[in-house]
């Protein structure tokens, strides 16, 4: 029978401005020590139920055809499962040799993907949730900034495949508040309006209200700005690499 304690360990879980838990394991590219091993870049990990499974295999598929895209935004993949490491690769190099989604295929997976068979990792990371399963991870996604700091968790049961373009929004979005110290409404995209921050003082929220530039202010406290999708992606993405004369 599971005690108090076993249970609290399972779901257990960081919280979003918590230091991202350390560990140490092995994967498909090798040894990884986690979080330092990226240190001044952002990193996406992320947990799913099983190998060979077929939404899994429909997202790592998307995943890794996308990882030049997210690399370009200073973001690295790490994958999780429970699984061994050799399952792990034959699983990868199935995906390549048989699998076509979406008109993907022939797709080499180049991100590490963590073997957990002790659950020590999807424990630390609260990825096990008895309510949906105790013996898989569900569909976790934690962004974590250059700091080893996380910043958002995103968590799907596991019937549901992710949406990664919302990922890549969600990425691009905070690294956008970063840069321009801004927020972002719902929906934003690169080249849409901006929120800035609500006015501190009476005198400061009248003085928007009134303004003429380029603040264009609902009511005293939401205020929006124009953020051109240019300067956005200059400060953001990692600038291609000159080629030597």
């Amino acid at each position: 029978m599971e005690t108090l304690q076993e249970h609290e360990q399972i779901i257990a879980m960081p919280r979003i401005g918590d230091k991202a838990p350390e560990f140490k394991a092995v994967t498909t590219q090798g040894d990884i020590n986690f979080p330092s091993d990226y240190k001044g870049e952002w990193v996406i990990l992320f947990s799913h139920p099983a190998d060979f499974t077929p939404v899994c295999t429909s997202e790592f598929i998307t995943f890794a055809h996308l990882e030049d895209k997210f690399d370009k935004a200073n973001c690295k993949l790490v994958g999780l499962s429970i699984d061994g490491l050799y399952s792990h690769i034959a699983w990868l190099r199935t995906i390549k040799e048989k699998i076509e989604f979406n008109g993907m295929q022939n797709i080499e997976v180049k991100f590490p993907l963590i073997e957990d068979i002790t659950m020590e990792v999807a424990k630390k990371y609260g990825m096990i949730q008895p309510g949906e399963s105790k013996t898989h991870a569900v569909r976790a996604v934690f962004f974590i900034d250059p700091k080893g700091m996380i910043r958002a968790i995103i968590y799907y049961p596991l019937s549901l495949g992710r949406n990664f373009d919302e990922i890549y929004r969600a990425l691009i979005a905070m690294q956008t508040s970063d840069k321009f110290e801004v927020a972002t409404p719902a929906d934003w995209n690169p080249g849409d309006d901006v929120i800035i921050s609500p006015a501190g003082s009476c005198g400061v929220a009248e003085e928007r209200m009134t303004s003429t530039d380029e603040l264009n202010c609902k009511d005293w406290f939401f205020c929006t700005k124009p953020l051109d999708k240019k300067d956005v992606l200059d400060k953001i993405l990692k600038k291609p690499k000159l080629l030597a004369k």
